[in-house]
């Protein structure tokens, strides 16, 4: 047996406890009054399948989507394996198999499809003496197999019907079984290929053999369960009991008494009040009867009170060390060994604190130099509640004295001539993190310590960060893109060491985008291009306007200037962003770097 079909068959299997349960229960409530019916039925025989959908995939090295109508497929045998627990109700596996047309050529086999299906479900059947119409629903594993395309496994479902006549105690004619079938497939890319959604018939004729007969008398049982199994004092238990075996036509009552704790009621389920309980192991029983002499049982359950433990907690200040005036990030870490909801709260012996979750910001703009003692409390949701708290300190440091003008005007020329360009499509939602070529990461490396020295004197400035997309691509897409760019370039300032807190992000997708004449214009005033570049840029310039909307645009919030879009052309991987398929190309070597 192949690793797949052993799958196939696993996936199905995974299901049968639950099925079988459900089934058991429905026994109980319909056991069999009249004669015993069949524990196991084999069925098999012909079967014949109709689509009812088109198919819709891309052959490799196609550019465009193929569309044809699936034809009917005669082409089958099916059979089906039913386990009976009860005169109506039985749990069926089921298989069927359709093979190709064996036709040769494109043309002849777009419209021919094989389908393979291996499925569980439950079968309610009506049984009479010379009759037995049933109805079922099948869930599992549907393999079409299109002779034009590959195959495919999906989840799919079939509900349907069928009339046996009995031949004799064992033998049945199954004069038909018609299921409809559902299942959905795709044969190509989403943006070009619709789906291939079989929504058709399943109609098979053959024989059903039939074996075993009724189970043998049994006495009634009952059986408890008590929820949760473990609680502190005060939290309710819900306590239920189910039965098994009893006279269907006759009710069930329930009595309920406990050890070591107060149990009431009348039904099948009810409450257990553990106010005022110390630690330990109680009792439930629950005593049913159908009022019939042999028609009783009784079960019981246990659940534990447990000891009250308090929460733990531990917090750090994220800068520690900080100038007059700015702010830090008290983080918590608190727990519950008891799984409580819990409630933070913060004091500081100086400066302004606000946060009520596992973080608080610190402002020191009031403060003055020294150290501040931050006391981190949380409770849990008890009445009363268990406490904890923990403390962490922050030094405040003066400020530095002001830089001489012309050093901070260097900086802010340098933090505003930077724009980060990214290839086609990149980062991808499944690689995040991805997706920052080399030329650009060392742009941003040295962005970042061009800002940690500009806010030594200007403690209150804050990078803006703005992403864009080319025009190709769904708003929805665009929108998504543009932010993972923003969020690759903000994680990429802040694991070389720009705080988080000084960081605006903003995404406008495929807004704002530069237009071919912007670009043009800005290739001729650039300076640093020689006239064989400029001439091979203007060549280019289709995929370079697309380039430079790949980009993710940075503002300086002291200045307000907005970041010079500079070209990436000149970079030394600028193959990679201008590449229009996202591909990694290596550049050959340039003669004259740019900047």
């Amino acid at each position: 047996m192949s690793s797949h079909l052993k799958g196939r068959i696993g996936r199905v299997f995974a299901m049968l406890p639950v099925m079988i349960a459900g089934l058991s229960m429905l026994a109980t409530i319909t056991a069999a009054q009249e004669e015993p019916p069949p524990k196991v039925e084999l069925y098999g025989g012909y079967s014949y399948f109709y689509p009812g959908a088109n198919i819709n995939g891309q052959l490799p090295g196609g550019l465009l989507p193929l569309s044809s109508r699936l034809e009917s497929n005669p082409r089958g045998a099916g059979a089906s394996l039913t386990y009976d627990f009860n005169r109506w109700f039985g749990l069926t596996l089921d298989t069927s198999f359709h093979w190709g047309s064996g036709e040769v050529g494109l043309p002849k086999r777009i419209d021919d499809a094989a389908l393979n299906t291996l499925s569980l479900g439950p079968k309610i059947t009506f049984r009479a003496k010379h009759f037995a119409p049933f109805v079922e629903v099948l869930v599992g594993d549907h393999r079409l197999m299109p002779d034009a395309f590959h195959d495919i496994d999906k989840l799919g479902f079939m509900f349907g019907g069928g009339l046996d006549v009995n031949v004799s105690r064992h033998v049945a004619l199954r004069l038909f079984r018609v299921d409809y079938v559902y299942s959905n497939y795709r044969y190509g890319a989403p943006s070009v290929t619709p789906n291939t959604d079989i929504r058709g018939l399943r109609a098979q004729a053959g024989l059903n053999f039939m074996f075993g007969g009724g189970p043998p008398p049994v006495p009634p049982t009952a059986s408890c369960s008590l929820q949760p199994t473990e609680v502190f004092a005060g939290e309710p238990v819900t306590a239920t009991a189910s039965g098994s075996n009893f006279n269907p036509k006759r009710t069930v009552t329930y009595s309920w008494n406990g050890t070591g704790v107060k149990v009431a009621g009348a039904e099948a389920s009810t409450q257990i009040d553990t106010t005022g309980l110390l630690p330990g192991s109680y009792e439930a029983t629950a005593s049913l009867s159908d009022g019939s002499k042999k028609g009783v049982a009784s079960c019981s359950g246990r659940f534990r009170v447990k000891e009250p433990r308090p929460p733990t907690i531990s917090c750090a200040a994220d800068p520690a060390a900080l100038q007059t005036g700015g702010t830090t990030t008290i983080r918590s870490t608190a727990s519950s060994p008891d799984g409580r909801r819990l409630v933070y709260s913060y004091t500081a012996t100086a400066g302004e604190i606000s946060g009520t979750g596992a973080t608080a910001t610190l402002n020191t703009q009031s403060a003055q130099p020294g150290r501040i003692t931050v006391t981190c409390n949380v409770n849990d949701d008890r009445i009363p509640p268990l406490a904890a708290s923990s403390t962490t300190s922050v030094l405040v440091e003066a400020p530095p004295p002001p830089a001489p003008a012309p050093e901070i005007k260097q900086l802010e020329t340098r933090l505003s001539l930077h724009s980060i360009y990214f290839a086609t499509a990149r980062p991808t939602a499944e690689n995040p993190e991805g997706g920052l070529v080399d030329s650009q990461a060392a742009i941003l490396q040295t962005l970042a310590e061009d800002f940690k020295s500009y806010l030594k004197y200007m403690p209150n400035a804050h990078l803006i960060l703005g992403g864009h997309a080319d025009v190709r691509g769904s708003e929805a897409y665009n929108k998504a893109l543009t932010e993972r760019r923003v969020d690759r370039t903000r994680n990429f300032l802040v694991e070389h060491g720009v705080l988080a807190t000084a960081i605006e992000t903003r995404s406008f997708g495929k807004e704002d985008n530069l237009t071919t004449e912007q670009v043009k214009e800005q290739i001729d005033q650039n300076p640093d291009l020689t006239p064989q570049d400029r001439q091979q840029m203007l060549t280019n310039l289709r995929v370079l306007v697309l380039a430079n909307n790949r980009r993710v645009d940075v503002t300086l919030s002291t200045t307000g200037q907005q970041s010079v879009r500079r070209y990436p052309f000149n970079a030394k991987d600028y193959l990679a962003l201008v590449n229009t398929k996202g591909g990694e190309k290596k550049p050959p070597v340039s003669k004259k770097p740019k900047n």
